[in-house]
C-alpha cells in the first residue's frame, strides 16, 4: 500500500487525539468524512495502522525499561512471546545491540515494579538485564 502526505498527516492526527472525529479531521485537511474514513479504512486494512489503543494519565504510576539479553541457545522469539505474558509488561521489542530486548513495564509503584523485573529475570532464556527507570515522560 502507497501512502501520501495527507495520509502521514492523519496518522500523525490520530497519534496525538485518537479521539478526533473523521468530520474534525477532515475540516483541518479540506477533506470530506468519507475521505478520511476511506484513507483511515485503507491504512487500516494495509496494516499501516496496526491498532488503536489507549494510553491512561495515571499520574501515580512508575515505569521502566528492562533491556534483556538472551542466552545464544534460546529463540529470542520464544522469550519476547514469554514476556508479554508477564502482568505489568506493557510493551516489547527485539532489538539489534548489546542487548535483544527492551521491554517498557508500568505499575502502580516501585514494589511492583520490582515484583515485575523479579518475574521477567526467571523467564527461561533471560541471561542478563539492564533497568532503567523512567522519571518523567517529555514527549
Amino acid at each position: 500500500m502507497s501512502r501520501d502526505k495527507t495520509d502521514d498527516t492523519i496518522i500523525e492526527m490520530l497519534k496525538k487525539d485518537s479521539r478526533q472525529s473523521f468530520v474534525e479531521i477532515g475540516k483541518k485537511l479540506g477533506l470530506s468524512e468519507s475521505a478520511v474514513r476511506r484513507r483511515v479504512k485503507n491504512l487500516t486494512d494495509g496494516g499501516v495502522i496496526k491498532k488503536f489503543t489507549l494510553e491512561t494519565g495515571d499520574a501515580n504510576s512508575t515505569s521502566a525499561i528492562i533491556l534483556i539479553s538472551v542466552d545464544s541457545s534460546t529463540d529470542t522469539s520464544k522469550v519476547s512471546s514469554r514476556l508479554t505474558k508477564l502482568h505489568g509488561v506493557d510493551t516489547v521489542y527485539e532489538i539489534t545491540g548489546q542487548y535483544d530486548i527492551a521491554t517498557i513495564i508500568r505499575a502502580p509503584n516501585i514494589t511492583e515494579i520490582n515484583a515485575c523485573i523479579d518475574a521477567l529475570r526467571k523467564v527461561p532464556g533471560v541471561f542478563d538485564t539492564n533497568t532503567v527507570i523512567i522519571l518523567r515522560t517529555v514527549a
